[in-house]
């Protein structure tokens, strides 16, 4: 006799959007795209824009909890080139940077506006492969179908300690969905938009541009927060 009483329930159709403001642990996989990054650890590791100068991290997002537990959408976030800001700065980056310290504070617990010492360290990594496997708390919306675009999911923004859903989605708990292209468009204080936290790793330097060469992918030892 087979017991199917303890089956999960059927997943929903693959090309059927996550609703716009579900809120859910994420787990983010690195997708390597074959460019090299700026430091040896990210060698092969970028995803190279067709139309621009801009270096991607390609990632594979999958919700951890919930009714859409083990749903996936992707995600690129630029680390290098694309549009520039009046410095000569790549606009992309820079909002990634946001959103990389914003998840490292998220899977790790850390207080976004904790400066010491041993919060900033936790907040260095050795290279962007060093991201691969992180699990943080985030929203996820539902973007417009736009010029030549589908409609797709991403990240809305990240919840940080301190959010009033943060301990819950971390547990693992229900957390109602709350939409971001509701009509009227809901404002809502900063509740973890802004980023930081990570693991006890050396200094990761500015990704600016490519590696000098490919070489051999080193090592990779393992971000302190993938222990904890």
């Amino acid at each position: 006799m087979f017991d199917f009483n303890d089956a999960q329930q059927q997943m929903a159709p693959q090309g059927e959007l996550i609703p716009d403001g579900v809120f859910s642990r994420v787990k983010l996989t690195v997708r390597p795209g074959g460019t090299n990054g700026a430091v040896p650890m990210d060698a092969k590791l970028l995803k190279a824009s067709e139309r621009s100068d801009a270096l991607m991290l390609n990632c594979e997002m999958t919700l951890m909890d919930g009714p859409y537990a083990r749903r996936k959408f992707w995600q690129n976030f630029t680390v290098a080139g694309g549009k520039r800001d009046d410095k000569g700065d790549s606009i992309g980056w820079n909002i990634s940077k946001s959103s990389f310290r914003a998840m490292i504070d998220s899977a790790l617990g850390l207080d976004p506006k904790d400066e010491s010492p041993a919060a900033r360290d936790k907040r260095k990594l050795e290279g962007l492969r060093q991201l691969d496997g992180i699990v943080f708390a985030a929203r996820i919306m539902v973007e417009p179908k736009s010029e030549g675009n589908a409609a797709n999911n991403r990240i809305a923004n990240i919840v940080l300690p301190g959010a009033p859903e943060y301990a819950k989605i971390m547990s693992g708990q229900p957390v109602p969905p709350d939409p971001v292209n509701a009509a009227p468009r809901k404002s809502r204080a900063a509740a973890g938009t802004v980023a930081p936290a990570w693991s006890q790793q050396a200094h990761a330097p500015q990704a600016q541009g490519p590696a000098a060469s490919a070489g051999a992918q080193p090592a990779t030892s393992s971000p302190q927060w993938l222990n904890t």
